[in-house]
């Protein structure tokens, strides 16, 4: 197991610039996954710490020692790609010890680590079979048994689980998880799927643009992103944001809209009159009647039954919202409904930077 760490990392591609001094720390046995949208820079960032990349500026630091000229085999790292890149003309054994083959190891020594990272993934049964015979679920098994026997210091993935269905996805998902609570091997892990990130990481990189917008653990960017962008890319579904302004009398605060409609903001952040974007994520608002106290009025778009609970599009001003709620509301397009929102779980940000505002 090792710590790894990025020091103001950068990463060129001619003129273009798609890294811009990318800091932090993996601590040992950790599993940190970087996620962000499609060419945020996250696989890049993989690329360069498994010497796939050429480091453009900064350092990048596996155990201490940096490795910005070491060779990727001597990284002592494994890694699982977006693509199974299994060998079709070799069995599954073959596959997984084609590795430890390549650096003449002992025969033993190779075969006890294929036994052991067969048994660890359930793949006794199809040792002897090719790839073409496996599922796709089996053949990711395969390419995670291959990168196991190496027995390295880090595991990074690469957008492992793109390929398969959504089914086998979310069994993948545990699959990976329950490995690495087995192994307590340091883990970097890309995806572009925020779901992955929050139900497997130890802690969070959000990127965007090169950057990094936040770091931290899967609840805490949740309750309390740090800016707009997080908030909006964390959560599913994601989060309700409409722009106004904030009004302060008697005590008492809203937001209001542009169209009029005042959303309730109590003692939360603020100045009078300042511009903000509100947010309230869709399982922090129920309906209740248009007439209830504080209630945003609202009417019922399209009303969708998911089994245990329903999600509801409602139309309130000029602005949608989705309401996510437990159950089956007995409620159909159309009806007038009054929108309750917890004031506790408001989220209010700076209209110009996107920055998060504290009360």
């Amino acid at each position: 197991m090792a710590t790894v760490s990025f020091n103001t990392v950068e990463k060129s591609f001619g003129a273009t610039k798609v890294l811009h001094g990318v800091s932090f720390d993996i601590k040992d046995g950790e599993f940190v996954v970087l996620v962000g949208p499609s060419g945020c820079g996250k696989s890049t960032l993989l690329r360069m710490l498994a010497g796939l990349e050429e480091i453009t500026a900064g350092t990048i630091a596996i155990d201490g020692k940096v490795v910005n000229d070491v060779e990727s085999k001597d990284r002592d790292i494994a890694m699982v790609f977006q693509s199974y890149a299994l060998y079709p003309h070799m069995t599954v054994g073959d596959n997984m010890a084609f590795s430890l083959k390549l650096r003449k190891a002992d025969p033993k020594v190779m075969a006890e680590r294929v036994d052991r990272a067969s048994k660890i993934l359930n793949l006794d049964p199809y040792l002897k079979r090719f790839p073409r015979e496996l599922s796709g679920g089996q053949r990711q098994r395969v390419a995670m048994g291959r990168a196991i026997v190496r027995d390295p210091k880090v595991f990074l993935f690469d957008e492992p689980l793109s390929n398969l269905d959504a089914k086998l996805r979310v069994a993948m998902r545990a699959e990976i998880k329950a490995l690495h609570q087995r192994l307590k091997t340091t883990t970097v892990y890309v995806t572009h799927d925020q779901v992955e990130a929050m139900t497997m990481a130890d802690r969070i990189v959000v990127m965007h643009d090169g950057r990094i917008e936040q770091i931290g653990e899967p609840l805490d960017l949740y309750d309390r992103p740090d800016n707009l962008f997080v908030a909006q890319f964390i959560g599913s579904p994601a989060m309700n944001v409409v722009n106004g302004k904030v009004k302060r009398a008697n005590g008492s605060a809203v937001v209001e809209m542009s169209d009029g409609l005042q959303w309730p903001l109590f003692q939360g952040p603020g100045a009078h009159g300042q511009a903000v974007s509100y947010g309230i994520r869709p399982g922090d608002l129920s309906v209740t009647s248009a007439t209830a106290p504080n209630a945003v009025p609202g009417e019922i778009v399209v009303v969708e039954p998911t089994g245990s609970e329903t999600e509801l599009l409602i139309q309130a001003g000029d602005a949608q919202f989705i309401l996510v709620t437990h159950g089956r509301p007995h409620v159909n397009p159309g009806d007038r409904i009054g929108l309750a929102v917890d004031p506790a779980k408001v989220h209010v940000f700076d209209q110009t930077t996107g920055a998060r505002l504290s009360a």
